[in-house]
Order: C-alpha cells, then structure tokens, then sequence
C-alpha cells in the first residue's frame, strides 16, 4: 500500500484521545475519543468514524462513514451519514455490528466532503470550499468550517460552525486546535482486497 490513497487510509485506521489536552485544560478542551475503523463490506477506503465524550463512550456524538478515494489525481473523503444511526452506535467496538452497515444505510452530506493533499510525512485536509456543508446544532443551523492534520504521531483538529447569513462564529474551538494522540491502530483490518485500488 504504497500509493498516497493507501497511506492515508492506513493512517486513519486509528484510534485517538487528547486526554493530555483536555486534562491540561478542562475549561478549554473536553476529554474526546476519535475512532475509524475500516468497512470491509462496503467500498475500497470505507471506515466508520465515532467521535465520543470519553465520560459516555457508547453514545457518539457523530458517527458517518468516510470513503478515502482519489479523484482526478486529488484524494478525496466523502462524507456520509447513516440512515437511522443509532442502530449503530457502538459499532466502532461491535465487529457484528459494524458488518451490517450496507450501502443502502449511506446517505451523502452535500458540501461536506473533505479536499485532502499530502504534507511532510502525512496529510491535512478541510471541507469542500463554498459554505455548503449545513450542521444543526443548538437550535440553529451553521456551516461547517473544518480540518485536519494527521501524521504518524496523531492528529489536530478544528471545527467551527458559522451562521449562513453574517459567517459569524456560532460555535467551536476558540483556544486552538485538538491534539489527538494515537491510541488505537486499526490498520491490519483493511482488506488485502482494497490493495488494487491503492495501487498507481
């Protein structure tokens, strides 16, 4: 899995915590739990993302499904939720349950795919351009602004959500980024059969 598309799959297939962060900084930083793990049944470069309080880690607060896939020579994460998703949660450590994710359970966030490109020995990533990808939260709806940095060590984070109208903040980090370290490697579930689509 040499390709770029393969080594970034690899990389995601982690598990991660900023409990160092959030111990550091209680008011600032909430504990978080970041998990992806590879979808086998489902296309080559398909994982499961729970993200969790590390006080309640059965009930996410987001769970998708990522599709890593490279497009016109750029890699690309499609972001996608699930159709009735508490069915769901606690897949991320319920290999039953995570087999019974089908394609039929996906549905397409408009505007809330991620444009990802290689940086030193790992990648950085932010949403699609446009202020298309809509979230509801707190009674009101904002567009999300988000990205990523991951390497070997682990990975930062932020995410804002800006009203449509003003592009004023409504929420998200104001004190900087969250600092993930690994904690999980999920990498040896991918499926040797993703290996031809890796390849360049």
């Amino acid at each position: 899995m040499s390709s770029s598309l393969g080594r970034l799959v690899a990389m995601l297939s982690a598990g991660f915590s900023n409990q160092a962060q959030a111990f550091d900084n209680p008011p600032l930083y909430a504990h978080i739990l970041v998990h992806f793990r590879p979808l086998p049944q489902l296309a080559p470069g398909s994982l499961l993302l729970e993200q969790s309080y590390a006080i309640a880690p059965a009930v996410p607060y987001r769970i998708r499904v990522l599709q890593a896939e490279e497009r016109q020579g750029s890699l690309i994460i499609r972001n996608q939720a699930l159709r009735d998703e508490r069915r769901f949660w606690g897949a991320i450590d319920d290999a039953e349950r995570r087999d019974q994710i089908v394609a039929d359970d996906l549905l397409p966030l408009e505007g809330c795919n991620y444009v990802v490109r290689e940086q030193g020995e790992g990648f950085v990533g932010e949403v699609e351009p446009g202020c298309r990808c809509l979230v509801e939260r707190k009674g009101s709806t904002a567009y999300l602004v988000s990205s990523f940095d991951i390497d070997s060590r682990g990975m930062r984070t932020i995410d804002r959500g800006h009203d449509p109208s003003t592009h004023e903040q409504l929420w998200g980090s104001l004190a900087g980024p969250f600092e993930f370290s690994r904690t999980h490697d999920y990498s040896a579930e991918i499926p040797s059969s993703w290996g031809d689509t890796f390849r360049t």
